[in-house]
Parts: structure tokens; sequence; C-alpha cells
């Protein structure tokens, strides 16, 4: 059994995959990411594991982050997976 079953840790969180959470058009929840790589105002692109995501909108903006999390919000209209 690993360590992470033993400790329950979710897999989602324990594999390091990126977990999406959207509310509504205007805020964005991002766990799991490495990097940020783009920061304008219409665009916001993070490095995650195996992927880039990229955030398109209008007056975007990191709200909050931490080395595990982030908060988007503005005019949302777009989440594309980028390699």
């Amino acid at each position: 059994m690993k360590i992470a079953e033993k400790l329950k840790i979710p897999e989602d969180i324990s594999s390091g995959v990126p977990v999406i959470t959207i509310y509504g058009k205007n805020e964005v929840y991002l766990e799991n990411y490495r990097r940020i790589l783009i920061y304008e105002k219409t665009c916001i692109k993070v490095q995650a594991k195996g992927c880039c995501i990229r955030f398109s909108g209008r007056n975007l903006q990191i709200l909050y982050y931490t080395n595990v999390d982030m908060k988007i919000v503005g005019d949302l209209q777009e989440v594309c997976y980028c390699s």
C-alpha cells in the first residue's frame, strides 16, 4: 500500500495533477501548478505537471497565489490545455 493511500491523501493531490475549479465566468481556483509563465490582463499561462494551462479573457488578475494554489478573477472566456 502506498503512503498516500495509508494517509488517505486524495489522489489528485498526491499525483500532482492540476485541479481547476471554475465558479461562474469570473473566478478560477487552480491547484497543483508549478509556475506562472505569462501574466497579462488578457492571458495567464501556467505550467502544470505534463502540460501548460492558458486562461484567456479580459481584466484577468491573480488574486492570490501560494506554491500550491492560486485564484484568478476577471472576465474568463477560455481555458486551454497546451503542450
